[in-house]
């Protein structure tokens, strides 16, 4: 188990970390805003799970592998990309209108959109990366498990991301409710979303290891 000054120092980084603004937030907003808070919360849950697996991975030694092996890289990269567009794709496709009671976006089911959420962050290995980069910075030999110290770390991220989007999620559920009033254009926010996946999956295909 990290010393208290250590998690906090971690808790400081992952404060600053998840403030700013990135592709996680931005799916978490635009999920709120164009399906409201509870997609946007289960898609948080989704992403939160996501961390717990990349740390465990980044415990056993697995997320090496996209530093050793570029093909590995490679391969869950494209892999995303094609997700992310399917994603979009399926945004658009849905009939009716996000607002409308009958609207097949809407009626999404929890678990698809709770999924949705986890393979977007487990499919991006910016993520693996970045987990490995950070939380051996605050891991100890001496102070216990490593799979231990990694859960644990992975917990501070996602309590403070759940408060930082927290407040994301309220504030897209306003806009939405603001959005429903405006008849003139009731696909709005499902093209907002669509959007994004489309923007996700451009700059994961842009993205290299480095």
């Amino acid at each position: 188990m990290p010393d208290f000054s250590t998690l906090i120092l971690f808790a400081a980084a992952a404060l600053v970390l998840t403030a700013t603004p990135g592709p996680d937030m931005l799916l978490i907003a635009s999920r709120s805003i164009s399906q409201g808070r509870t997609a946007g919360f289960l898609t948080y849950a989704g992403i939160a799970l996501g961390t717990y697996c990349h740390a465990l991975a980044a415990a056993f030694g697995l997320s090496q592998l996209f530093l050793t092996v570029p093909v590995a890289y490679e391969a869950v990269r494209w892999t995303g990309c094609g997700y992310l567009l399917y994603l979009a794709y399926k945004t658009i496709r849905s009939e009716g209108t996000v607002f409308a009671p009958a609207s097949t976006l809407k009626r999404l089911s929890g678990r698809r959109i709770f999924f949705a959420g986890l393979a977007t962050n487990l499919l991006n290995p910016k993520m693996a990366l970045f987990v490995i980069a950070l939380f051996p910075q605050f891991v100890n030999a001496e102070s216990g498990s490593m799979v231990v110290q990694m859960l644990v770390l992975a917990t501070i991220l996602n309590l403070i991301g759940f408060v930082v989007n927290g407040a994301v999620i309220l504030l897209g559920s306003q806009i939405r409710s603001r959005l429903s009033s405006m008849r003139s254009f009731p696909k709005l926010p499902q093209y907002m979303l669509a959007t994004v996946f489309t923007g996700l999956a451009c700059r994961l295909a842009l993205q290299t290891r480095n």
